[in-house]
């Protein structure tokens, strides 16, 4: 880092290539490296969980929470572009199979597991700010409940330090369903106050919110969309922290994430079997060929001209899988093909393998997850769906767009941000949008595809729309830079609401 070089710390408790469980671990594999390619000194700290085996050891020393004492290394490991990776060990907190937990449920340490994450975060940025006249990163930026520890203990037990005390905040919200929410004694087990316990810091229903301590200290709040930043303020999108976030809205900012342009790229992507661009689409039909052929489904010359829709999703109720379930025979019924992949609820794994078994001439479906062929579906799919009850942000939408996959979005989050609906003589459409949470919305979303794709120069042209759009990290880093210069001046002014 030279002098004048701005530096960020950002907390988190996973980041690819070294941890990932979901959407969180894309941002923080991304947007570190975007942010260094706009001139800062960025480092991402996150647990260093069991296989994970990059990096050098930089540092060593106790650090004790709730009065029991861990031994914690410090990991360095670089990233894309200049950034930075701090991966944290404790192996009686990370060493184990599951980042947050077994079978969906989580371990019952979790608050302590995750104060640790915050607690050596903030330690490690002291012991690098060793002299009374240094100073650790200008930034912390913290994410999700995971890291909502971090503004709190800088404003409680960090407030005087020399090296962080003052240190501006910005937490992100990447989805708010998910809390943090414990049992009120761990308030001191993770060495906080009782003055902490109030509905004005972290006190919910009883309990302690991590994400609520977070939201109520940080100096800025952003997440993951415009969209989303005005629906969780709503009690249908607010999880219970509507009044919550309300109370701050003026600290609130929707950034749209981006996506990684190099991973995602149709010309050099090496999971498609050709490559395509906006300037010659003719590659795609070969992707489409080996979509068909993996899922068993029909190759013939008809065959090949039939619309194919393609999903890759969490099967979960969130991500509208109530809405397909009810269409289920009308789904049959189109003159379309289906390529499935996803995990999630058995109830819906069930479903979608009941009707492949039923139509196996129309609907193929793989149960769990294959990198390679969710590429493969995004780049031979000639639609994409994606009817969510509510979705932050989103990246298959993007994805999709990126690579002439026309998306079927309900209008919520991120969907409604970046894809625009068609209608004759609406400029610049990419895709179909309906807003009703109904499957009756759903399927004339459809349908109205399944139309225009037998128009084909208006289908072509609907698709180099979506392929002219930008949702790279750089545009995304370029609009955290503007918060973070914001929270900057708000600490210079004094501004900051403690």
């Amino acid at each position: 880092m030279t002098k004048d070089q701005p530096s960020v710390l950002l907390v988190g408790s996973e980041a690819q290539p070294f941890a990932k469980s979901g959407g969180l671990a894309d941002v923080l594999g991304s947007l570190p490296p975007a942010l260094a390619r706009l001139g800062w000194d960025v480092t991402v700290a996150l647990p260093k969980y069991r296989g994970v085996n990059a990096g050098a050891l930089v540092d060593r020393f106790p650090i004790v929470i709730g009065g029991a004492a861990y031994d914690v290394g410090f990991f360095d490991a670089p990233m894309a572009d200049g950034a930075r990776a701090l991966l944290i060990e404790c192996p009686e907190l990370y060493e184990r199979d599951a980042l947050y937990g077994p079978n969906n449920t989580e371990y019952p340490d979790n608050p302590r597991r995750f104060a640790m994450l915050a607690r050596a975060a903030l330690e490690y940025a002291v012991r690098r700010a060793p002299g009374s006249s240094s100073r650790g990163p200008a930034i912390v930026h913290a994410h999700d409940w995971q890291a909502g520890l971090v503004p709190v203990y800088l404003n409680t037990r960090y407030a005087a330090h020399p090296a962080i005390g003052g240190t501006p905040t910005v937490l992100t919200i990447h989805n708010l369903a998910y809390q943090g929410n414990f049992d009120a004694g761990w308030l001191p087990r993770v060495d906080l106050g009782w003055d902490q316990f109030t509905v004005t810091r972290l006190e919910f229903w009883g309990r302690v919110s991590f994400l609520k301590g977070g939201i109520n200290h940080a100096d800025l709040i952003t997440t993951v969309s415009p969209r989303y930043a005005e629906e969780i303020q709503r009690p249908d999108g607010g999880f219970g922290f509507d009044g919550i976030i309300r109370a701050r809205r003026d600290r609130l900012v929707g950034i749209l994430n981006g996506i990684d342009t190099h991973e995602w790229d149709s010309a050099h992507d090496p999971f498609l079997p050709a490559p395509f661009s906006a300037r010659d689409l003719s590659g795609k039909s070969a992707s489409k060929i080996e979509v068909l052929q993996q899922y068993g489904l029909p190759t013939d010359a008809a065959a090949r001209t039939r619309p194919l829709i393609g999903m890759v999703s969490r099967m979960v109720e969130q991500k509208g899988l109530d809405l397909i379930a009810a269409l289920a025979s009308d789904l049959a019924r189109l003159d379309a093909f289906f390529a499935v992949l996803g995990s999630g609820d058995p109830f819906y794994e069930r479903f979608w393998t009941d009707l492949a078994e039923a139509h196996p001439q129309r609907v193929g479906v793989r149960i769990g997850f294959d990198e390679s062929l969710a590429h493969l579906i995004e780049g031979g799919a000639d639609m994409f769906l994606m009817p969510s009850r509510y979705e932050p942000c989103g990246l298959n939408q993007m994805y999709s767009l990126r690579y002439g996959t026309v998306p079927i979005v309900r209008a919520v989050g991120g969907l409604a941000d970046t894809v625009r609906d068609y209608a004759p003589g609406v400029r610049n459409a990419t895709g179909f949008v309906f807003r009703d949470y109904s499957s009756s919305a759903l399927l004339d979303a459809i349908k109205r595809a399944l139309r225009l794709f037998e128009d084909r120069p208006r289908w072509r042209a609907l698709q180099l729309a979506g392929m002219a759009e930008d949702h790279s990290w750089d545009r995304s880093a370029a609009e955290y830079v503007k918060i973070y210069d914001r929270a900057l001046g708000r600490k210079l002014i004094g501004g900051s609401v403690r």
